[in-house]
């Protein structure tokens, strides 16, 4: 149950009535305004900008905005479940609920538990199938802490989707075609030769110096002896190339497990050129030329800042400008090879021949000037019925006690995933990877991030979630003959719960609902990290009241009923923090030592 979704409905029909009285044009978009939680509780439930959305439209019929307000406010106002509809300031509406509303929510919330929230998004059938493509780090050596926050995000963008209803694929492109593989193999042989008992000395410059290579050494000696070596590089580039491969996408399929997190695509870039359907790229270049969006012509020059692509010759270009872009941009090399960006399109164009409508790519932010031309591209492919959100992720500063951590041995030059998941544990990298917006730079202090203090978000989410658990322990002790079934909660007296406190932690938990569709919609679960520790927050300063005001205790010996009506809220606030934690992928414990 979404009251706000609901009062969106209440507030378009009352639009509706006033369109078919010709007060307001028969065109009139009625998802302009929005129905959110007002700024200052104090002002009520609801808010709405619906009058001041619809100023310009509704000046000839009603002057200002606070006319027609008035008149939004009267209609809504004689609606069983609201208690006040009044106009504040130029045409705002604030809406105070009856709290029969209310603790309908809650009942339902607490019958539903899990699937209190889920799939109530209603624009579902405008978002279509949606592939999440997230991490696709090079398989040229471990994960590091920057791939780890792109790797969460896109999981818990995933999973944040699929609960509100939509039908979502995940998937990892593999980036196994190109020079930086040929160095990878040459790595790799270094390794192999070491293994067969060379000394190889220090690893030349422009090779991978990590130690995580020379298993993938070894399992090629062990393959192929010492045949190898007799070949020339031409000969042994290939095989070595694909065993070496192999070998990181499972080490990477190793860290992501150790996050929990599982992909059900694994594209392969080689296979665009080298898989079963021949030269997939060349047929999409193919295609687009037929239709005029691929031409010959030359670049004009770059004003200001150099174009990394642009060269002054006649070249196979993508009339990228046409799709919202700046530029033209190149599709074969100087060799006769293909781009990155003619991959790319060939790639996109899969995913929407495999029937997905919503593509969101998930990058690194020093791909932010690619982004243009992918968009331009999925538009191009798809004939305009497929569009690409790209969502770039800031860098991750690793620190330990505000300092500089130094980087890792097993990797060469960088900190690698596995040995932050190792030191701080799942939940912590999780849900602090969450906690700034994923364009946003973060610090991640790998002591604070274990802390047990409310400095430390994870911890203070999750204790809410083990406190309201020992609260249900500590009624059976008082009551061990209470019924703390769902059914039981939800019959409870949940008028009793009249304290402040006490309404404001139902009105919280009213929003989940209404949380987890804006989130969907704007793609960014970070919102579900923040609304779970303002609801944690409320929780344990309501808890603290508790200390010095007995009465407002969650269990009281000498009123078995209102225990009763506040272990339903407890019910409902556990199963919402425990909701939203398993979308971000973070556990709920019952207890915290």
């Amino acid at each position: 149950m979404n009251i706000f979704a609901d009062f969106q409905t209440h507030v378009a029909a009352i639009l509706t009535g006033i369109v078919q009285d010709g007060r307001l044009p028969a065109d009139l978009d009625l998802t302009r305004f929005v129905v959110e939680p007002p700024r200052d509780t104090t002002h009520g439930d609801l808010a709405t900008n619906a009058a001041m959305v619809y100023a310009k439209e509704a000046k000839a019929s009603f002057g200002s905005p606070r006319e027609l307000a008035t008149e939004i406010a009267f209609s809504l106002a004689k609606i069983e479940t609201v208690d006040q509809a009044e106009v504040a300031g130029p045409g705002f509406i604030n809406i105070r609920l009856k709290t029969v509303l209310l603790e309908k929510v809650l009942r339902q919330s607490i019958l539903k538990r899990d699937d209190f929230g889920r799939g109530g998004l209603a624009r579902v059938q405008d978002i279509g199938s949606v592939n999440v493509e997230y991490v696709s780090a090079n398989p040229t050596g471990p994960m590091h802490v920057g791939h780890g926050r792109g790797a969460v995000f896109g999981d818990a963008l995933a999973a944040l989707l699929s609960f509100a209803g939509t039908e979502v694929a995940r998937e990892y492109y593999i980036n196994d075609a190109g020079a930086q593989v040929d160095v990878l193999a040459r790595s790799a042989f270094m390794r192999y030769r070491e293994a067969l008992g060379e000394t190889i000395g220090e690893i030349p410059e422009g090779l991978y110096p990590g130690d995580y290579l020379k298993p993938a050494g070894a399992a090629l000696a062990a393959k192929y002896g010492r045949k190898l070596l007799d070949q020339p590089e031409s000969e042994w580039l290939e095989l070595v190339r694909t065993t070496t491969i192999d070998a990181m996408m499972d080490m990477i399929r190793e860290d992501l497990a150790a996050l929990n997190i599982k992909h059900d695509v694994f594209f392969s870039e080689r296979s665009l050129t080298r898989g079963a359907q021949g030269d997939v790229i060349g047929a999409v270049i193919a295609d687009l030329r037929a239709r005029g969006i691929v031409y010959e012509g030359r670049l004009p020059p770059p004003k200001g800042q150099v174009i990394e692509d642009w060269e002054d010759r006649e070249q196979t270009l993508f009339r990228s400008t046409e799709f919202g872009d700046d530029i033209d941009r190149p599709l074969m090399k100087s060799d006769g090879s293909y781009t990155y960006f003619a991959a790319d399109i060939a790639y996109h164009k899969s995913k929407v021949d495999r029937g997905f409508t919503t593509l969101i790519d998930v990058w690194g932010a020093d791909h932010g000037g690619y982004v243009k031309r992918m968009q331009a591209a999925v538009a191009a492919v798809s004939q305009g019925k497929a569009k690409l959100d790209v969502k770039l992720c800031q860098l991750v500063k690793l620190m330990r006690m505000g300092e500089p951590v130094k980087m890792s041995k097993r990797s060469g030059d960088f900190v690698t995933l596995r040995e932050v998941v190792d030191e701080v544990g799942v939940d912590a990298v999780r849900f602090m990877m969450l906690f700034r917006k994923n364009d946003a730079t973060l610090e991640f202090d790998l002591a604070k991030v274990i802390e047990q203090s409310r400095e430390n978000p994870v911890f203070y989410v999750q204790y809410a979630h083990a406190r309201g658990s020992s609260v249900m322990r500590q009624a059976l002790a008082a009551f061990p003959d209470l019924d703390i079934t769902p059914q039981a909660l939800a019959e409870a007296k949940l008028d009793l719960l009249s304290d402040e406190g006490e309404q404001g932690l139902i009105k919280l938990i009213a929003q989940y609902p209404r949380q987890i569709d804006a989130a969907a919609l704007a793609h960014e679960p970070h919102r579900i990290a923040f609304y779970l520790h303002e609801l944690a927050s409320a929780f344990h300063s309501h808890w603290n009241k508790g200390k010095d005001q007995p009465q407002l205790r969650f269990v009281n010996e000498e009123r078995r009923e209102l225990t009763l009506a506040r272990l339903a809220l407890i019910s409902s606030l556990t199963g919402v923090l425990a909701s939203g934690l398993r979308i971000l992928g973070v556990s709920a414990p019952l207890e915290m030592r």
